[in-house]
């Protein structure tokens, strides 16, 4: 009970009111931007993208909560001055010492400002596809079509090539494709325009294209290009090349693969070959033995 008795008697009871009003301010400011940061959620939602609503809402947050935690410390004693003082030279020690995070940092002021992608955007990074999950200070999370997190570091966003599939409304699908060299090239391209006029994903504006790109080495190489809805892209990817086959069969039209053909230089048919079995050793000199000898020559070989 003494130990008790002098402790309390040796607290000031200014500090211990300091100290109920600093975590009180510290309470209130929690409440304060919780509440904030979902009121500028709610008024954003209309007018602003994903990314941007979010960057609101966090801004808002810690913006507020930093006011509160200031205004705490300052009720401990604590002078503002030296704290910002404090502040400046700490960041400058730990971006000295950690110059990995502050370049992923100022990396991630450059994507925020600079747009390229938002939350929920699907892009391509070097061999890493999926959808944009949070655009933080340090890093990019990605969830890949297969579901796995991928964290990339700004820094590599910066220096990398980035592919935003998901920017624009509509996408154009790329066919790669070899007819014979005997069909008919404007066949080919009727049987091909009347696919994508059937398919139901195929968008008549803008028009499917058809480009002969040459002369391969076992067919006449063709690039078909049809356009679709960001959506419906996988879709109609994994389909059309069905039906193309089913038309192609259907049409009679020739699929080449690579083979050799000798030819005599002009228009001809190729050579025939043909495969001949010859005879065993022994049925050889088998033969040799029952050979007729001629009745002239002498039996001994000599006159």
């Amino acid at each position: 009970m003494d130990v008790v008795n002098g402790l309390m008697e040796s607290v000031n009871p200014g500090t211990l009111m300091a100290w109920i009003r600093a975590g009180f301010l510290l309470l209130i400011g929690l409440l304060v931007a919780s509440v904030a940061s979902r009121l500028s959620r709610r008024l954003t939602r209309e007018r602003f993208s994903i990314h941007s609503q979010t960057l609101i809402r966090r801004l808002v947050f810690y913006g507020i909560l930093v006011l509160f935690v200031a205004s705490a410390m300052r009720e401990l004693g604590f002078s503002l001055a030296v704290l910002m003082g404090a502040a400046g030279v700490l960041t400058v020690a730990i971006g000295f010492a950690s110059q990995t995070t502050a370049s992923n940092l100022i990396s991630g002021l450059f994507l925020i400002g600079e747009r390229s992608f938002e939350i929920g955007d699907i892009i391509k990074v070097g061999s890493t596809t999926g959808e944009v999950l949070s655009i933080d200070a340090l890093s990019v999370k990605i969830r890949t079509f297969d579901n796995l997190f991928v964290r990339i570091p700004n820094e590599t966003l910066i220096k990398s090539e980035v592919t935003t599939l998901s920017r624009f409304p509509i996408r154009r699908l790329d066919l790669q494709l070899g007819v014979a060299y005997k069909e008919d090239i404007e066949r080919v391209r009727e049987v091909l325009m009347e696919v994508a006029e059937d398919h139901l994903l195929c968008l008549d504006d803008p028009a499917p294209l058809f480009i002969f790109t040459g002369f391969g080495d076992s067919a006449l190489e063709i690039q078909f290009s049809v356009w679709a809805k960001r959506e419906n892209f996988l879709a109609l990817r994994n389909g059309i090349t069905a039906e193309i086959k089913k038309a192609f069969d259907q049409a009679g039209i020739e699929i080449p693969f690579p083979h050799v053909s000798l030819y005599t230089g002009e228009i001809t048919r190729p050579f025939p070959i043909q495969l001949v079995n010859p005879a065993p050793p022994a049925e050889a000199a088998d033969a040799d033995d029952t050979k007729p000898t001629d009745p002239q020559e002498p039996a001994n070989g000599k006159d």
